[in-house]
C-alpha cells in the first residue's frame, strides 16, 4: 500500500490522537477502536491486517500497552513510502496522544500539591488511599494465583507478605523493594 500523506493529512492525525488522549480512561488500548475507524475506515491509511498485527506485536513487546499507538504512526509512515515519515508518524501518534494527558496529570499533581491543605483535596487524597491499596492488593493476589501450582509457590506468598509488611511497617522506599525483586528474579531465587 502506498500512500501520498499532505502536511494537512499530517496535521489531521495528530489532531485525531490528541483528541482521543483524554478518553484514555482504563489505557490507550481502550481507543483502538475509535483508531480502528479513523485510520482504516475513514482514512484508509492502514489495512485491517497491519493494523491488528501492530497491536498484536506491542502487547507480545515487553513495556508499556501504548508502544501499539507508535507503530500504528509508523506503519501509517511506511505506507508513505519512507522511514523518516514512519518516525514522524510514530512521533505524531506518541506525543499526540500522551501530550493532553501528560499535561492534565502535571498541572493537576501541582495544584493538589499547591492546595493540599484545602478540605476537599484532603478528602479526595483520603478517599483514594483505600482503593489504591485494594487495586495492589488485588494485583498482588493475582500475581501470587498465577505461582499457583508452581514448585515453590510459597517463595511467591512469602515474598508478597514480607514486602507488604516491609511497606506498612517501615519508610524503605519501594524501588528498593522492586530492586529486591528483580534481583532475585535475575539470580533464579523466584
Amino acid at each position: 500500500m502506498t500512500l501520498a500523506l499532505t502536511w494537512s493529512d499530517w496535521l489531521a492525525l495528530f489532531g485525531h490522537f490528541l483528541s482521543l488522549s483524554l478518553f484514555a480512561v482504563g489505557g490507550a488500548i481502550m481507543l483502538a477502536p475509535d483508531m480502528h475507524r479513523y485510520l482504516v475506515e475513514q482514512r484508509g491509511w492502514l489495512t485491517d491486517p497491519q493494523f491488528a498485527s501492530s497491536i498484536a506485536l506491542a502487547q507480545a513487546a515487553p513495556g508499556p500497552n501504548v508502544l501499539f499507538i507508535a507503530l500504528l504512526g509508523w506503519n501509517v509512515g511506511l505506507n508513505n513510502g519512507s522511514t523518516w515519515l514512519a518516525a514522524l508518524g510514530m512521533g505524531l501518534a506518541m506525543v499526540g496522544v500522551l501530550l493532553p494527558s501528560t499535561l492534565l496529570t502535571y498541572s493537576a499533581s501541582r495544584w493538589g500539591h499547591r492546595n493540599r491543605d484545602l478540605r476537599s483535596v484532603r478528602a479526595f487524597k483520603m478517599a483514594m488511599a483505600p482503593m489504591v491499596i485494594a487495586l495492589l492488593l488485588s494485583t498482588t493476589w493475582l500475581i501470587a494465583l498465577a505461582a499457583r501450582g508452581q514448585p515453590h509457590a510459597w517463595v511467591s506468598w512469602l515474598l508478597t507478605g514480607a514486602s507488604m509488611l516491609i511497606v506498612w511497617r517501615t519508610r524503605i522506599h519501594l524501588l528498593w523493594l522492586l530492586g529486591a525483586g528483580a534481583l532475585m528474579g535475575a539470580l533464579g531465587w523466584v
